[in-house]
């Protein structure tokens, strides 16, 4: 029901996550080593960022491959993600597999808040910050064939967790979650979670496709959804204008289950896939 577990302790909270990279699911067979370590580490700081939490270290599950030079660029790739992001490889496991490369990285993070997935109440707006469908973008040119836009490309291949952003908004806000599997699914699990309803009005999202719904489905956006009162509107301003990231209050909850989707033109008939599902 949540991105990460949250242990209490003398100073607040520790939080930890595992997510795991399979070779042709999660990221493409041809995608640069380089970039599939620094995927592997963001997407868990990424759970880190919906806890508001400051990374500590990491743990490593890595299948050795029969190519030493991919293994090469992983561990190249993967130190310069390390020192990026300032977070310590503190240890892990090996295995040699000639199958699929499965890989697994745990994070480790500090709070002294830790925004719950669970905590939106009825009438709290729902907000994004970061922008949503570039990801989803550049895997589709991916697939083509194609490279261009090479920031479209970049955004799929090496996402940017929004740590600072989680740090900011953690102490002012009560429910928040990272956006992996797509705007429409991981908003829709933030009301379930909530035991509420939610409705997400598409024109209000950045997204600078013009296919808004395709966009709000695609994941691997790494954005962050999160739900505050309506009195908090000027302050979450104030917290996230100096960041120069697209920011935008795009829905709101309410009593009862489900979700509603609604742009300019009115209701919107829900897609037969809210987002990416995992074991679908």
């Amino acid at each position: 029901m949540d991105d990460a577990a949250v242990l209490p302790d003398e100073n607040g909270f520790l939080v930890l996550t595992h997510d795991m990279l399979v070779e042709n699911v999660h990221y493409l067979s041809e995608d640069p080593p380089e970039d599939v370590a620094w995927k592997l580490l963001a997407v868990n700081l990424s759970d880190l960022a919906a806890k508001a939490a400051t990374p500590v270290g990491c743990l490593l599950g890595y299948t050795l491959g029969d190519d030493p030079d991919w293994n090469a660029r992983f561990v190249t790739g993967l130190g310069e993600a390390l020192r990026y992001f300032n977070v310590p490889l503190l240890g892990g496991d090996t295995v040699s597999s000639s199958g699929p490369r499965v890989l697994g990285l745990t994070a480790v993070g500090r709070t002294a808040f830790a925004p719950d997935r669970r905590a939106a109440k009825a009438g709290d707006d729902l907000w994004v910050a970061g922008a949503i469908g570039d990801a989803g973008r550049g895997l589709a040119l991916l697939l083509a064939g194609e490279t261009e836009p090479a920031a479209l490309v970049a955004t799929y291949r090496r996402p940017m967790p929004l740590l600072d952003i989680g740090q900011v908004l953690g102490g002012h806000i009560a429910a928040m979650a990272d956006v992996s599997d797509g705007l429409l699914i991981d908003g829709r699990r933030m009301a379930d979670a909530s035991g509420l309803a939610v409705t997400i009005n598409l024109d209000a999202a950045p997204i600078a496709s013009p296919d808004r719904l395709a966009a709000a489905t695609a994941g691997d956006d790494y954005a962050l959804i999160f739900a505050a009162p309506e009195a908090k509107r000027d302050v979450i301003f104030t917290l996230l204008q100096p960041f120069g990231v697209s920011f935008a209050r795009i829905g709101r909850f309410s009593p009862g289950t489900g979700l509603s989707v609604a742009d300019g033109r009115g209701a919107v008939p829900l897609p037969a896939a809210l987002g990416y599902e995992h074991g679908a």
